[in-house]
């Protein structure tokens, strides 16, 4: 039964005509949901009677059918309460999916009801406002830019094999990694444990069992129906080995997996990804199973990644694609002159673009030093072009085969599942665009550009920033102190508030990913202000009544009679951060109250300072927990 549903609609292959006939064909679709993507990353999902988009097909195509009330997404000083109609204009450039409700089985088919997803377009005022359009409107820019620069330059260091009378095309080329945590409900495992089991790496890549191994398997299987490819599942670093009940299933499970799949092109990257976590999540909750893809999910563990590859190639007049990050001679060179511009590009304007690739608290809880935190703005060749080397302690690293030029990519490494990846996307491809000019132009070659990529902080560039270096062969946590880290290649914001204001400390490079005016300064301040939003509501209403319940929970455990005096240290110790944290007094108020009142009086430099005092004084009081809890023998 699972084979003769309709799983996916590729771009191009129907007229309306024939997509009404194959809808009619497949009574068990029963819904049609136009997908827009809020500054935010959030999906819209309506439904829409089938027989209503088979009757009004064309108007789906305007954008007259279908529209939604822009105060309640994401498009924040955008779409007002006074002004909130948001149209959606179905997008027939990339593949529409099914989402089947596996638990939902239509009467007449025997099949489950399914809806057609379609990706759409937010036009607000005659203005495309969404984070789809965003990403489509600026690569086409890009493409635009790149095609004026070859016919300006036809020669361009390592691309000599290739003319700019023979470009026909750009082809952006991405794709990203899914990594996600999987428990059975409610579980909860210790900190200590799961730190253990990482550190002597007893779950990377072992074996799956059970229903886990169960819904990994239908995971990878449920997406090659879908058509996006997928190319590995296996687990992460993550987890503590699952229980055998005495039914002889398994119970407590808690564990770290990935699964990959091909790379696409365009919005279709960002458009597969989003149905790969939607599959994954349904997968998995059908077998028993919760997945999260929290950046951050349990503090002191290895956090969900989301490593994302960016790659760019040219179509030739003749079909032939071309990489043009990768030089003629692999084996001489690491990268082309487009390559070497890319990075720069990347590198230098990362300031204004980590803004949208961590823009929540969860985001910014994995991104701190320390087991392979990609917290630097340096990149990672290898040793020498011949030798590719991986180093994954740095922000964005080359990925290459000798053999195979056409792999040549970047991988930055910063990203997590629920980063926007349109957006993402966007600002890493238009800083690219600006390195990639300044190489061209300046007429270097592959040598000299690995060169200037290779200057020590202090030695002056024709682009760079003279006081950085931007790359490093070595282990960034190990070979250097925080203190060089942060001379050398900046010290990385510590919360949402300091992320942010990277985009006003910086407004040439904001120029960078302002180019062509599709990110324009609406809508880069629209995204500002919703991360900001939803960091001050989540700071009061979430991670400080988290944290209080943490502090209440740290109880007395030993009484005068049986506790030693070690024990009676240990919890003065322990009561004197409980006050701090929490306690009011006439004479002097709780951390967490003076964080309240920071945030309410919009003083959010003075918020964000205490969020970071928070989160080292709630590790601290967590340390010092386990230290008096081990020296329990018995209860009071």
């Amino acid at each position: 039964m699972l084979k003769d549903l309709l799983y996916v609609i590729p771009t191009g292959k129907y007229s309306k005509q024939e997509l009404v006939d194959l809808l009619r064909k497949h009574p068990e679709i029963k819904f049609v949901s136009l997908v827009g993507i809020d500054l935010a990353g959030n999906d819209t999902d309506e439904k829409v009677p089938i027989s209503l988009f088979l009757k009004d097909v064309d108007d789906f195509f305007s954008g007259s059918a279908v529209q939604t009330d822009g105060s309640s997404v994401v498009l924040t000083g955008v779409a007002t309460l006074n002004n909130a109609k948001v149209d959606m204009l179905a997008d027939p450039g990339v593949n529409w999916f099914v989402d089947y409700n596996f638990e939902h089985i239509d009467e007449e088919t025997k099949k489950p009801i399914g809806t057609l997803r379609i990706p759409a377009f937010l036009v607000h005022n005659g203005v495309r406002v969404d984070s789809r359009s965003i990403m489509a409107q600026s690569l086409e820019y890009i493409k635009g830019e790149l095609l004026n620069l070859f016919k300006k330059h036809p020669q361009v260091a390592g691309l000599e094999h290739i003319g700019a009378d023979e470009v026909e095309d750009i082809i952006f080329t991405s794709a990203t990694e899914l990594e996600f945590w999987v428990k059975t409900p409610a579980e909860k495992a210790r900190v200590e444990e799961l730190s253990a089991t990482q550190v002597m790496q007893e779950n990377y890549w072992a074996r799956t069992r059970g229903e886990a191994r169960t819904a990994m398997e239908q995971a990878v299987m449920m997406l090659e129906q879908y058509g996006l490819h997928p190319e590995m599942g296996h687990k992460e670093v993550g987890g503590v080995k699952a229980r055998i009940s005495e039914s002889g299933g398994l119970t407590h499970v808690m564990e770290q997996m990935e699964i990959d799949w091909r790379f696409a092109s365009g919005v279709q990257t960002a458009d597969n990804e989003l149905q790969a976590r939607i599959l994954v999540k349904e997968v998995f909750r059908a077998n028993g199973l919760e997945v999260t893809f929290q950046a951050k999910p349990i503090i002191g563990v290895a956090g969900n990644g989301e490593h994302t590859h960016v790659g760019m190639a040219a179509k030739l007049k003749s079909g032939k694609i071309v990489n043009l990050f990768a030089p003629k001679d692999m084996k001489a060179d690491f990268l082309s002159a487009v390559g070497y511009g890319s990075i720069m590009g990347l590198l230098k304007h990362y300031e204004v673009v980590n803004p949208f690739i961590s823009s929540t608290n969860d985001s910014l809880n994995r991104l701190k030093p320390g087991f392979e935190a990609p917290v630097c703005i340096v990149t990672s060749l290898g040793h020498n072009p011949e030798v590719p080397s991986r180093n994954r302690t740095i922000l964005a690293g080359l990925v290459r085969d000798i053999n195979n030029p056409l792999a040549t990519r970047f991988e930055v490494r910063s990203p997590n599942p629920f980063t926007n990846t349109y957006i993402a996307l966007t600002t890493i491809y238009l800083s690219m665009l600006d390195g990639i000019k300044a190489a061209v132009a300046s007429g270097k070659t592959t040598k000299e550009l690995e060169k200037e990529l290779s200057k020590e902080p202090g030695v002056p560039s024709f682009y760079l920033e003279t006081d950085r270096a931007y790359r490093s062969e070595h282990d960034v946590f190990e070979d250097y102190t925080a203190e060089e880290r942060n001379r050398m290649f900046s010290k990385p914001p510590a919360t949402v508030w300091e992320n942010m204001q990277g985009l006003a400390k910086y407004p040439q490079k904001v120029e960078a990913i302002k180019a062509g005016n599709v990110f324009s300064q609406e809508l880069i301040d629209a995204f500002v202000a919703g991360a900001l939003l939803r960091w001050k509501i989540e700071l009061l209403n979430r991670i400080i009544p988290e944290n209080a319940d943490i502090v209440k929970a740290c109880s007395c455990l030993h009484t005068p009679e049986a506790g030693s005096d070690l024990d009676e240290k240990n919890w003065q110790a322990i009561m004197n951060l409980r006050v701090y944290l929490a306690k009011d007094s006439t004479a002097k108020k709780s951390l967490f109250t003076r964080i309240g009142e920071a945030v309410n009086s919009g003083d959010y430099n003075t918020a964000s300072a205490l969020q970071v005092e928070m989160s080292d004084k709630l590790e601290e009081l967590k340390s010092a927990y386990v230290q008096y809890k081990r020296n329990m023998i018995h209860g009071c």
